[in-house]
């Protein structure tokens, strides 16, 4: 399952993206913003990666004004791996070396067809596992 969140700067292109999904019959969960309305995107964040450990396979487009802080704020969950992405190749390499659940995508700096990219990238690529497995469970404190 996708789920999707953003704050009110990422409102419009989260609007945008949900069309995308449904013209491809891919089932998201929205959890706000709901409006170009001020929201924090703190509160919106927590909403999303509760969603997203749901289930192993869920994965979480969070989307702000710079990508900045819905990273910030999803990546305090230890359990969140988010990865501010600004191109294709590292939506791939996110997914491949990181093993990332959630990409996390500026607003004010991608177009929705460069967002849409990224995010097949994302979507499609799986973890190589190896010494990419080794490094994350350094980061995640089991040695």
């Amino acid at each position: 399952m996708i789920i999707i969140a953003s704050d009110h700067r990422g409102y419009l292109l989260k609007e945008d993206l949900k069309t995308f999904f449904n013209q491809e019959n891919i089932i998201t969960i929205d959890v706000g913003a709901y409006s170009k309305e001020p929201v924090d995107y703190p509160d919106i964040v927590k909403l999303a990666n509760a969603k997203v450990l749901e289930d192993k396979n869920n994965v979480g487009i969070y989307i702000c004004g710079s990508g900045i802080g819905v990273s910030l704020a999803a990546n305090r969950n230890p359990k969140i791996r988010a990865a501010l992405c600004s191109n294709e190749n590292m939506a791939m390499l996110a997914r491949k070396h990181n093993d990332a659940n959630v990409l996390c995508i500026g607003a004010n700096f991608t177009k929705k067809k460069k967002a849409i990219k990224m995010i097949k990238l994302f979507l499609t690529t799986a973890f190589e596992g190896g010494r990419h497995a080794r490094r994350l469970k350094k980061i995640s404190g089991d040695k």
